[in-house]
């Protein structure tokens, strides 16, 4: 259960990194640059234990499919962009896509 825990918050932290890039302005400011970059590695870095207990297609496959699907969530409540029918059944795939590969991943035990 703990691979999914660190699994879970790479995701999260993914999202943080992903919506943060849009406040650094390429990398010109420096405090929303280094709170996206510490979400970059963190994220990384917690994506990399995940994987010592998850399946690394599962693992990598939800971790961008969270951050995707947050992502564009949140770049429609937050930063005001188009929030369409067909884009939200776009997030509501990828997220049921998420939930079928959490279902469907044996127990490693590990």
């Amino acid at each position: 259960m703990k691979h999914w825990v660190f699994l879970l918050v790479a995701a999260l932290l993914e999202i943080v990194w992903a919506i943060g890039l849009k406040y650094t302005h390429g990398f010109t400011r420096l405090w929303p640059s280094v709170a996206t970059i510490t979400a970059m590695i963190t994220s990384l870095y917690l994506l990399a234990q995940a994987t010592r207990g998850l399946p690394i297609g599962t693992a990598y496959a939800v971790w961008t499919g969270i951050g995707a699907a947050g992502t564009a969530l949140l770049g429609m409540i937050v930063l005001k962009e188009p929030a369409t029918v067909a884009r939200i059944l776009c997030v509501a795939l990828i997220v049921s896509g998420v939930v079928g590969l959490k279902l469907f991943t044996p127990n490693t035990g590990a």
